[in-house]
């Protein structure tokens, strides 16, 4: 067996966001500049190979990742933020892995970003991935 990797995991959450009708607009790690609301922003943690036996085979994936909704206005980044859990309600369509449905961790109130000019407004919820072989 492969040990798991992150990086399809990110894929899956951004194919189910960019898959969503209309397509939400994705960016890993941050956002260019250029950026022009509304569009998420992922920042996953690496993960880890976890046991799936005491055999201490570490094929299952276990990570969590940050979904940072942006808007011009409050109503925009929630609006993000329903189509975001509507989109991550099913089970991620992991290459070569079965997907786990992503779990709601937790997320902040939406907020008001006065770093840029005009000013942005993001709320943010964490989701916990998971995928067995």
């Amino acid at each position: 067996m492969t040990t798991p990797a992150v990086l399809p995991h990110v894929d899956a959450v951004t194919t189910a966001l960019t898959g969503a009708t209309p397509a939400m607009t994705v960016y890993l790690g941050g956002a260019p500049q250029s950026a022009v609301p509304p569009y998420c922003v992922l920042y996953p943690d690496v993960g880890a190979p976890v046991r799936a036996s005491l055999a201490d085979d570490r094929v299952n994936f276990l990570g969590v990742i940050q979904v940072t909704c942006v808007g011009a206005t409050p109503e925009q980044a929630l609006n993000y933020s329903d189509r975001t859990h509507a989109a991550l309600s099913a089970p991620l369509q992991v290459a070569g892995r079965a997907g786990w449905r992503p779990e709601a961790l937790d997320g902040t109130p939406v907020q008001r970003d006065d770093d840029v000019t005009p000013p942005f407004w993001y709320a943010v919820a964490r989701y916990r991935l998971r995928s067995t072989p």
